[in-house]
């Protein structure tokens, strides 16, 4: 386990292996720590990787952090900060939802860091952006406005990162309620759909610079409403020379996922099984 000063944020992370750099970024606020990342790490380092696995800001140990045009964008910047920091890059970006928008808005930001990106679970389409920028600014600004800081700080989105890190208390209620509720603002309109484009935080000319460089883009299940199918295929067809696959899954994975998730288990448990393809992919 390790920890830097990435912009004056405080990231935990961890670097597994020897060999070309990899870099895994999970989705929502989930840790590095969450069930099926280190799996994944540990198998594609057997596989002559060095892999990198890190607690974004706002997530797992790492520092609370509410600056940047939006929540991905803060990240993208802080990843490829990381990449240079570990001095192994350029690295495979390997990001899942919100993973997969912090993975190519850095290779967008910072291409220098990025020799390829594998991508699955690209969240598109108007249920599901409405519901992200429900899920992670709605609540927090709602809370603020009604209560403060301290109202927020009791949200239970919140505790791990509260708990994990002993700072994050006082950074969370340093903040002024005011300018916290406009970045929230600021954060949820991030989500909304950028015309001609079928993710937020890209135009149709950002994906297409994003083809100087080896693209995988795995299929999403067609009940999957968070990550459709229609959004990376559109993702697929605007990146030139990219590749689409199927994943090592069946087609409702993300449901079946997501109804294990009530029961206390990883979104990320079946990630090992995207080894094989990573490493066949990283030969590209």
């Amino acid at each position: 386990m390790a920890r830097t000063q990435i912009d004056g944020i405080g990231i935990d992370y961890e670097l597994i292996g020897e060999g070309p750099l990899t870099i895994i970024t999970p989705g929502g606020r989930f840790s590095k720590d969450a069930g099926g990342i280190r799996e994944l790490a540990e198998t594609l380092a057997a596989g002559a990787r060095s892999v990198l696995i890190w607690d974004r800001p706002n997530c797992g140990a790492s520092d609370l952090c509410f600056t940047g045009t939006s929540e991905a964008a803060l990240n993208a910047d802080t990843l490829a900060g990381l990449v240079r920091h570990v001095d192994r890059g350029p690295g495979l970006l390997i990001g899942g939802s919100s993973g997969a928008r912090v993975s190519i808005l850095a290779a967008s930001r910072h291409p220098e860091i990025v020799s390829h990106l594998f991508l699955l679970w690209i969240s598109g389409g108007p249920i599901s952006l409405a519901a992200l920028g429900a899920r992670y600014s709605a609540a927090s600004a709602m809370a603020a406005a009604s209560g403060g800081m301290a109202a927020v700080a009791k949200l239970p989105e919140w505790q791990e990162q509260l708990s994990r890190n002993p700072g994050n208390r006082a950074r969370m209620l340093a903040q002024d309620p005011k300018a916290f509720i406009d970045t929230m603002q600021n954060w949820c309109a991030a989500f909304f759909p950028i015309p001609g484009s079928p993710m937020p935080g890209m135009t149709a000319a950002d994906l297409a610079r994003l083809g100087t460089n080896p693209v995988m883009i795995l299929r999403s299940g067609p009940t999957d409403l968070y990550h459709t199918s229609e959004t990376g295929e559109a993702v697929h067809r605007m990146i030139p020379g990219s590749h689409i696959a199927e994943p090592p899954w069946g087609e409702h994975e993300w449901p079946d996922r997501m109804a294990a998730a009530a029961k206390g288990e990883s979104l990320f448990a079946h990630w090992p099984m995207l080894a094989p393809q990573i490493l066949a992919f990283a030969k590209a």
